[in-house]
């Protein structure tokens, strides 16, 4: 064996062990990166059943909001149709009653008239 066969057999050991001591690395990168895609399994099968929970969620309160919104467009309807209502009652019932009152202060009026109880007698004295 010349000096080269021995110098190359020394650097082709050194070249075997400097791949052994990568390898190790290497090893314990692929187990993270196996441990990185088992977490990342994990993650998922509990993320879309709350992703579909949630998406049922949200149809169910726009299906109540939608209720809501209905119940809301009632009242207005029941609030205008009692405003309409009072209005009416007041012009119809009203100015019978102030008729009434009128007449029924004339009444008091001309009978007290001579007891000295109407307005007249009341500014003088």
């Amino acid at each position: 064996m010349s000096g080269g066969d021995i110098a190359g057999l020394i650097a082709a050991g050194f070249f075997a062990i400097l791949v052994a001591i990568l390898a190790v690395p290497v090893l314990k990168l692929g187990k993270v990166f196996d441990e990185i895609r088992v977490t990342i399994s994990t993650i998922s099968a509990g993320t879309t059943p709350l992703i579909d929970e949630v998406t049922n969620t949200v149809s169910t309160t726009n299906a109540q909001l939608a209720k809501v919104d209905g119940i809301s467009n009632n009242v207005s309807d029941a609030t205008a149709n009692i405003s309409a209502l009072s209005s009416l009652v007041a012009a119809t019932v009203g100015s019978p009653l102030i008729k009434v009152a009128a007449f029924s202060y004339g009444v008091r009026s001309a009978f007290a008239g001579g007891r000295g109880t109407g307005r007249r007698a009341n500014r003088s004295r």
